[in-house]
């Protein structure tokens, strides 16, 4: 009976050891600076058919557009962006949304981005576009955004 909590102690200290061992490498967040940013309304041909603000009211479509860099030399792949959009109002456009979208993929260095985004037709332009940044990893982790 004595060998009990020494068998114990002895079986967690190897199942500790293993998970070393087998557990894979974590791809951790890559952050990339985006600048340059504005936006431009959707060309006839993207903004026909239905481009509501998700309960089906009227909505504006938009393109934002700017630089990506990427220092970290791969690529960078499920870039989420997040920033803040007010109307000519200072009024958030997307409430309670600090993401605004999704760049598929960023190679090393600098490259041009562009993402779609839909207004509520009520709310009044110029519109500001601030605190604009974006973090990706290094390999896919949404595999449906993909024709593989």
């Amino acid at each position: 009976m004595q060998f009990r909590p020494i068998a114990l102690f002895l079986l967690s200290g190897l199942f500790w050891l293993a998970s070393w061992i087998v557990t894979p490498v974590a791809d951790a967040l890559t952050p990339v600076k985006l600048y340059d940013i504005y936006y431009e309304t959707c060309p006839e041909d993207i903004a026909q058919g239905n481009v509501s603000s998700g309960d089906m009211k009227p909505a504006k479509c938009f393109i934002v557009k700017g630089k990506a860099e990427n220092t970290s030399g791969k690529n960078v792949v499920d870039a989420d962006v997040f920033g803040r959009i007010y109307d000519a109002n200072g009024n958030n456009v997307m409430a309670n949304r600090g993401r605004v979208g999704t760049i598929l993929e960023v190679p090393p260095g600098v490259s041009d981005f562009e993402i779609r985004i839909s207004v509520p037709a009520n709310q009044s332009t110029p519109l500001t576009l601030k605190q604009f940044k974006a973090s990706g990893f290094a390999q896919k982790v949404r595999p449906f955004y993909y024709d593989d």
